[in-house]
């Protein structure tokens, strides 16, 4: 018989992550490259449940897409912002434009991914996000997005 210290019984936390992404293939892929370490609580592929799957599952990051069928993925952050939600938000999108890293930011986004730097970029913005910084992909299009004058 061992004896176990009350600390060492306490199971450990993953970060739990909510996914919207319209297609199937993305989600399929992003799952796939998140470490153990991550609970994917929910992968939706529109956004019309978002609202009700973040008060199911009180997930601690939502990986969103903008461009989604119905109301965008820059809609539904400034929603759940506007409704008090607290939980961290990393876009995940095509768009490496300054204007849409923009709204994403003011929407209430944490992190911004690019999809062509996926594998490079997703867990690394996870991390910081978590950790209460801001990220977004480097890439030479997004050079000065945070830039009051475009």
């Amino acid at each position: 018989m061992t004896c176990e210290s009350r600390d060492s019984m306490k199971s450990v936390h993953f970060p739990k992550i909510l996914l919207v992404d319209d297609h199937l293939a993305m989600l399929q892929q992003t799952i796939r490259l998140l470490p153990e370490s991550y609970e994917v609580v929910e992968a939706l592929e529109s956004g019309s449940g978002l609202t009700a799957a973040v008060a199911r599952h009180e997930p601690d990051l939502v990986v969103l897409d903008i461009t989604l069928p119905g109301l965008s993925g820059i809609e539904l952050a400034s929603c759940l912002r506007r409704s008090g939600c607290s939980t961290k938000i990393v876009f995940l999108t095509v768009h490496c434009d300054t204007d849409y890293a923009r709204e994403a930011f003011a929407a209430g986004a944490n992190g911004y991914v690019v999809k062509a730097r996926l594998a490079s970029d997703l867990v690394p913005a996870l991390e910081a996000v978590l950790a209460g910084k801001k990220f977004i992909s480097p890439c030479a299009e997004l050079e000065g997005w945070d830039d009051a004058d475009p």
